[in-house]
C-alpha cells in the first residue's frame, strides 16, 4: 500500500514538471540524401523560447509511425535558454555520418542596424535515440558530428547559447573539408596580395611624401586588417574571446570606414580651397573614431554606424567626384572608374548583409572586391609617384620680379603650389588696411577676405590651372578692407611647371580696378532702369519674369502672377499741370507701389504712365485680388503738388499663374495688358483678371463666335468626366459630364470661356444635347460592366435656354430610348437660380423629366435665395452643395450652416453630393456629417472618356 501511493507521489510530480515545463509539437523529419554534399537545414528547425530549464517535445514519427515525447534538461539549472528542434531521417540500408555545422560568424543577414557580429550558437545537442553528437573543435563554428542508423528517424533538439541562429548545414564530412580547404586557399591568397599592397604604398609613401600616399596605405592597411579579422587569421595567431572578436571586427569596420574618408579628402586636395569640406571631414573622423571607443562597450552599435558611414562616404563621394569632374578636375576624373566599383560594392554589401545575397561564397568574393577596389586606388596615386622632377624650387626676389613683369602688372602675386603659401606685394596690405604678411599663407586663408559670390570662380580659376598645367587666369574678385568695404582686383597670372610636368607655381600681378568696376556697374544699372524712377525697365522686367516662368516649371509652389498698371487720363493730367508735375506724381507712384511689395516681388515702369509687377509673395487668388485692392487704394490718395491735391486712379489687369498652361512671357505680358485694357473699358479704378474671352472684347468676339458655330462639327468640343465618390466605402458612384473647347488657336478653353458666349448667341442648346448624348453613351457602356446596386450615374448640367424649350423632354426622351440607361441614373443639374427664375413653370418641366425615367439634382444649393416652400415641390432626389460651404469647413469656420443643409435634405428624402473634397480631411468630415457623395480634386480631376472606362473597368471600344 505505502508502495502504491508512493508511485503515485511520483507520477503527480512528474505531471507538475511536465505541465511547468515548455512543450512543442511534434516536427517534420529532413531526409538525409547520400548522394548531397550539404543540406541546408535552417528553413526546416523549429525555434522555442522555455520559461524554465525542461523543454518537452513531441518526436518525429518513426518508422512504425509512433510519435513519442521526449524532455530535454539544460545544461545549468535554473536557466531559461532558446532552443531549436529538428528531425532527420535516413531511408537508406547504410549508416550515415554527417556533420551539423553552425557558424559563428556570418555576413549574410547581419544587418546593418545593431548588426550580429557572431558568437558561438550551439551549447549541446540531445537525440531523441541512436549516438548523441559530439562536438568537434572548429574557431569558426559549432561542428557535431550525428550517426544515423539504417532506417532511423532522430529528433535532435540543441540548446542555444544565443538566441539567433543565423544557419545551419548538414555536411558530408570531405566535402566540408573540401570547401573549407579551397577557401583557405582563396583566403590566404587575397591576404597576400592585400599585404603586399599595403606595403607597397607605404614604401612609396616614405619615398614620396605627399598626403595622397599615406592616405591610401592606411587604407590598404586597413583592408588588410578587416580581412584577416573577417577570415579568422587573426583569430589564429593570437587566440582571443567570442566578446574580444566582436570588439575587433566592429572596430575594424569603423577604421575602414574613417581610412576611405580620408583617402577620398586627400586625394581630392579639398583642403586647398573647400575649407567647409575640411569641417565637416574633421567632424566626421572624430565621430568615426569615437566609434573605434563605442565598439569597446556597444559591438553592434558602432558596427552599425561604421557599415552606415561606409555607405554614406561612398555615395557623397561619388556626388562630390561627379561634380569636380564635370569643372575639369583631372584627380576626379581618373577616380570615376574605382569610385563606381566602389557604389558597385557598398550595394552588393547592403544586398549581403540584408539577406538578399545568401550563398555561402558572397562574403569571401566581397572581400576580394574590397582588395581590387584598394588595387586600383594604388594604380591611380602611383602616376602622381614617379612623375619625376623636384615638387618645390626656390625663387629669388630678383627672380620673382622678372615674373611678375611677364604678367604684366605692378602688384606681384605669387603662389607656391606644393608649399601652399602665397605672396603678394605690400602695396595690397596697405590698401586694404590689413598688417603686413596678412594675405602672405596658405591660399585658403584668402577665401575669408574674397567675396562670397566671388568664391567659387577664384578656385575655379587657381584650380583649372593648376589641373591642366598650362592657360593663363584674368580674373576679377573682390577682397574685403579691415573697415569692411571690398575692393575689386584683376588677378592675371599663369602656371609654372615643374620638370615632372605639375605646376609648382601660379605667378602674376594684381591691379586695384574698383573705380573702373564702379563706372560698369553704373553703366548696367542704367542699361536695365528707369532714369526717372529707379525701377527695372521693360528689358529687366522681361528677364526676370522669364526667370519667374522658368522657376515655376520647376517649383509647383511657385505661383508668378503678372499685373500691368495703367494711370487712368494721366495724359489730361500732364497737360494740366505739367511735365515736371507729372515726373513728380510717377515718383511718388513709384513709393507708394514700392512699399507694397516683398523682397521677392518686382516692380517696373515698362512705359510712359505704365508700371508692371511680377507678384511671388502670394500664391491664392483671393489674397492676390486683395493685393490688387491695395494698389488701387493706395493710388487713389491724394498727391499735393504745388499746393494742389491730384486726385489719380488705375486699371489694373492681372494674369494669374495657370501650371497647365506653358505661357510665353510675351504672351503674359501681352495678356495682362489685354486685361488692362478691358478694365479701362469699364470705367477704370478697378481690377480685372484676364480671361481668354478678354480677346474677343479686342474685336475677336466674331471670330470666336464662328469658331465656336463650327467646333461640334470638327470634334472641337470635347466631354470629360469627374468622379463623385461614395465616402461609405470610396467607390466610384458616378460622374459629372463636363464640356471642354480644344480650340485649334487658344489651346483648351475652360467652360467660363464659351459658355457664356454660347447662351447669347443660343449655340448652348447645341452643346447641351451633345452633352446628353455623350455622358448617356458613356453611362450605359460603365452599367454594361459594372452590375451594382445602386447603380452608377452622371449628371448633366442644364442652361437656362435648354430649360425653356419644351424640346428639353423631346432630347431626354431620345437619349434615354436610344442608350437604355437605368431609371435615374441619368441625372439633369440644374442650379438654384435657374429654377427660381420661374418656379411654377420649372416644376411642371422638371416633373415631367422625371417622369420620363431621369434623375434631378439641384446644383449650387446654397447660393441663390430660394425659397424652402418651392423646394419641397421640386421632384430633386439630389443636391448638390456649393464647394464655398466645403472650402469654409477647410479653413477652420464653423460647419453648422453645412451640417444644416445635409439635415434638411435628408428630411427632403434627398441625397446629397459635396462639391469641392480637396483633402482627405473633407471626406471623413463631409461623412460624419451625412453625405452620401462628395465631389473634388481629392478624388479625381476630370478626365477622358477612356480613362473614365478604365477607371470603372467597362469596355474601350471606339465611341
Amino acid at each position: 500500500m505505502r508502495t502504491a501511493r508512493l508511485a503515485i507521489a511520483a507520477l503527480l510530480a512528474a505531471l507538475a514538471l511536465l505541465a511547468l515545463s515548455s512543450t512543442a509539437w511534434a516536427v517534420e523529419a529532413v531526409r538525409v540524401n547520400l548522394e548531397a554534399a550539404a543540406i541546408d537545414l535552417t528553413p526546416a528547425i523549429e525555434r522555442y523560447s522555455s520559461s524554465s530549464d525542461i523543454i518537452q517535445i513531441s518526436t518525429a514519427p518513426g518508422r512504425d509511425g509512433i510519435v513519442r515525447r521526449i524532455a530535454v534538461k539544460a545544461r545549468e539549472s535554473g536557466t531559461r535558454p532558446d532552443w531549436i528542434v529538428f528531425a532527420l531521417t535516413n531511408d537508406t540500408d547504410e549508416q550515415v555520418d554527417r556533420l551539423l555545422v553552425a557558424p559563428h560568424f556570418r555576413l549574410v543577414g547581419s544587418g546593418v542596424v545593431w548588426p550580429d557580429l557572431g558568437s558561438s550558437r550551439i551549447a549541446a545537442i540531445t537525440a531523441s535515440e541512436g549516438i548523441r553528437p559530439e562536438r568537434e573543435e572548429s574557431p569558426d563554428a559549432d561542428i557535431f558530428l550525428i550517426t544515423l542508423d539504417p532506417g532511423a528517424t532522430v529528433t535532435y533538439v540543441a540548446e542555444l547559447v544565443a538566441p539567433n541562429v543565423p544557419q545551419i548545414y548538414l555536411w558530408e564530412s570531405d566535402a566540408y573539408k573540401q570547401k573549407i580547404n579551397g577557401l583557405t586557399l582563396y583566403k590566404g591568397i587575397i591576404i597576400g596580395i592585400s599585404g603586399l599592397l599595403a606595403l607597397f604604398l607605404t614604401v612609396v609613401f616614405v619615398v614620396k611624401g605627399a598626403i595622397i600616399f599615406p592616405a591610401a596605405a592606411a587604407l590598404a592597411w586597413a583592408v588588410l586588417s578587416y580581412a584577416c579579422i573577417d577570415f579568422g587569421f587573426f583569430q589564429r595567431i593570437f587566440p582571443i574571446t567570442e566578446a574580444a572578436e566582436r570588439i575587433y571586427r566592429a572596430a575594424a569596420e569603423a577604421v575602414l570606414a574613417a581610412t576611405l574618408l580620408v583617402f577620398l579628402f586627400a586625394y581630392l586636395n579639398l583642403n586647398r580651397w573647400h575649407v567647409r569640406y575640411s569641417h565637416v571631414t574633421v567632424f566626421w573622423l572624430v565621430f568615426l573614431a569615437a566609434l573605434v571607443g563605442l565598439a569597446v562597450f556597444d559591438p553592434p552599435v558602432a558596427s552599425g554606424v561604421a557599415r552606415i558611414s561606409i555607405a554614406a562616404v561612398a555615395g557623397i563621394g561619388f556626388v562630390l567626384i561627379v561634380h569636380l569632374a564635370t569643372h575639369g578636375y583631372d584627380r576626379a576624373v581618373m577616380l570615376i572608374p574605382t569610385w563606381l566599383l566602389l557604389i558597385a560594392w557598398v550595394a552588393a554589401a547592403a544586398f549581403t548583409v540584408m539577406g538578399h545575397l545568401a550563398t555561402d561564397l558572397v562574403s569571401p568574393a566581397l572581400i576580394g572586391g574590397l582588395v581590387l577596389i584598394v588595387m586600383l586606388i594604388g594604380f591611380t596615386v602611383l602616376q602622381h609617384a614617379f612623375a619625376g622632377g623636384a615638387l618645390t624650387q626656390g625663387v629669388s626676389d630678383a627672380d620673382r620680379r622678372v615674373l611678375a613683369l611677364a604678367g604684366a602688372g605692378d602688384i606681384v602675386f605669387d603662389w607656391d603650389v606644393a608649399g601652399d603659401k602665397i605672396f603678394v606685394s605690400p602695396e595690397v596690405e596697405q590698401l586694404l588696411g590689413l598688417k603686413r604678411g596678412a594675405l602672405e599663407g596658405p591660399a585658403s586663408d584668402w577665401l575669408e577676405l574674397v567675396h562670397p559670390f566671388d568664391r567659387d570662380r577664384y578656385r575655379a580659376a587657381l584650380d583649372g590651372v593648376i589641373e591642366q598645367r598650362r592657360g593663363r587666369i584674368v580674373q576679377d574678385f573682390r577682397l574685403r578692407a579691415a573697415n569692411g568695404p571690398y575692393h575689386w582686383f584683376r588677378l592675371k597670372a599663369r602656371p609654372v611647371v615643374g620638370s615632372d610636368g605639375e605646376v609648382i607655381r601660379v605667378v602674376g600681378t594684381l591691379s586695384d580696378v574698383t573705380d573702373a568696376k564702379a563706372a560698369e556697374e553704373r553703366l548696367l544699372h542704367d542699361a536695365v532702369h528707369d532714369n526717372l524712377t529707379g525701377l527695372p525697365n521693360r528689358e529687366l522686367f522681361n528677364d526676370r519674369l522669364d526667370a519667374a516662368l522658368t522657376y515655376a516649371k520647376q517649383d509647383e509652389a511657385l505661383k508668378p502672377t503678372a499685373l500691368v498698371i495703367d494711370i487712368d487720363r494721366f495724359k489730361q493730367i500732364n497737360e494740366s499741370v505739367g511735365f515736371s508735375a507729372g515726373d513728380s506724381i510717377l515718383l511718388t507712384l513709384s513709393r507708394r507701389l514700392g512699399r507694397l511689395l516683398r523682397p521677392q516681388d518686382t516692380l517696373a515702369r515698362i512705359a510712359g504712365d505704365e508700371f508692371a509687377m511680377i507678384l511671388l509673395s502670394e500664391s491664392e487668388p483671393d489674397r492676390i485680388l486683395g493685393f490688387a485692392e491695395m494698389i488701387r487704394r493706395a493710388v487713389t490718395t491724394p498727391i499735393t503738388y504745388a499746393e494742389r491735391e491730384i486726385f489719380l486712379t488705375v486699371s489694373v489687369g492681372l494674369v494669374l499663374h495657370d501650371p497647365q498652361t506653358a505661357m510665353r512671357r510675351d504672351d503674359v505680358v501681352k495678356n495682362a495688358q489685354i486685361a488692362m485694357a478691358h478694365a479701362k473699358r469699364q470705367g477704370g479704378d478697378r481690377s480685372e483678371i484676364f480671361r481668354p474671352a478678354m480677346r474677343s472684347d479686342r474685336g475677336d468676339r466674331l471670330t470666336l463666335e464662328s469658331d465656336l458655330r463650327r467646333a461640334l462639327d470638327r470634334g472641337e468640343i470635347k466631354c470629360v468626366f469627374q468622379p463623385i465618390v461614395r465616402l461609405e466605402d470610396r467607390t466610384i458612384a458616378g460622374f459629372e459630364a463636363l464640356l471642354r473647347w480644344d480650340h485649334p488657336r487658344l489651346g483648351r478653353l475652360a467652360p467660363q470661356s464659351f459658355i457664356p458666349l454660347a447662351e447669347e448667341t443660343g449655340l448652348i442648346v447645341n452643346l447641351g444635347v451633345f452633352a446628353l448624348e455623350r455622358a448617356a453613351y458613356e453611362l450605359a457602356a460603365w452599367q454594361r460592366a459594372l452590375d451594382v446596386d445602386p447603380p452608377i450615374f452622371t449628371s448633366v448640367n442644364v442652361s437656362s435656354r435648354q430649360l425653356l424649350r419644351h424640346d428639353l423632354l423631346h432630347d431626354v426622351k431620345t437619349v434615354l430610348a436610344r442608350t437604355n440607361v437605368l431609371p435615374g441614373s441619368l441625372k439633369l443639374e440644374l442650379t438654384e437660380s435657374l429654377v427660381m427664375e420661374n418656379p411654377e413653370y420649372a416644376a411642371q418641366m422638371l416633373a415631367r423629366i422625371r417622369d420620363l425615367g431621369a434623375g434631378l439634382s439641384l446644383d449650387d444649393f446654397g447660393t441663390g435665395y430660394s425659397a424652402l416652400a418651392y423646394l419641397q415641390r421640386f421632384p430633386f432626389d439630389t443636391i448638390k452643395i456649393d464647394q464655398s460651404f466645403v472650402r469654409q469647413m477647410s479653413n477652420g469656420g464653423r460647419p453648422v450652416i453645412l451640417r444644416s443643409i445635409v439635415k434638411l435634405a435628408h428630411e427632403l428624402g434627398m441625397e446629397v453630393v459635396a462639391e469641392g473634397a480637396e483633402s482627405e480631411s473633407d471626406a471623413a468630415e463631409l461623412f460624419q456629417m451625412g453625405c452620401e457623395y462628395a465631389q473634388g480634386y481629392a478624388f479625381g480631376e476630370p478626365m477622358t472618356p477612356l480613362q473614365a472606362r478604365q477607371l470603372v473597368g467597362a469596355a474601350t471600344e471606339a465611341a
